[in-house]
């Protein structure tokens, strides 16, 4: 931690593990050369690897926007009182999901859609890079003390 700014880095276990108990993330992606942020709801992936799951419908913009491409996802947790929380970020390569048994499977253990769709399919980003900050204390900002 870096005394001046009131963060610690946090370690890829400190960063994944708190992941699972936030509903919702972002996925920062390129649409028409230009970045793009989306919301959704994910899960991590329960076999070992970790990855971040999102089902979203066959049509969404989405799809064909970050298939094969390398993507970040990023969820956070802030308590606005406190001033505390963590953020988190996963870099990696998002795929469709086309395997028809590994579709089948992540219908019964994947995300569940908060806005289904007749066709949904689940993307999958692989964490490459995994990286992820803390806001302990909650004392200073800015390297300026707060009131207790």
């Amino acid at each position: 931690m870096d005394a001046n700014d009131g963060f610690r880095e946090l370690d890829r276990q400190e960063c994944l593990r708190p992941l699972p108990t936030v509903p919702v993330g972002r996925i920062v992606y390129t649409w028409q050369a230009l970045p793009a942020v989306l919301p959704v709801n994910f899960c991590l992936d329960g076999d070992g690897d970790d990855a971040v799951l999102v089902r979203t419908s066959d049509s969404a913009e989405l799809v064909s926007g970050i298939d094969g491409a390398v993507v970040a996802f990023e969820a956070d947790e802030i308590d606005t009182t406190a001033h505390s929380g963590w953020s988190v970020v996963v870099m990696g390569s998002a795929t469709l999901v086309r395997d028809p048994a590994e579709h089948a499977r992540l219908l019964r253990t994947g995300p569940r859609s908060w806005a289904p769709a007749p066709q949904e399919v689940f993307l999958r980003i692989d964490p490459e890079v995994v990286s992820g900050r803390g806001l302990v204390g909650g004392r200073t900002l800015y390297g300026v003390d707060l009131p207790p």
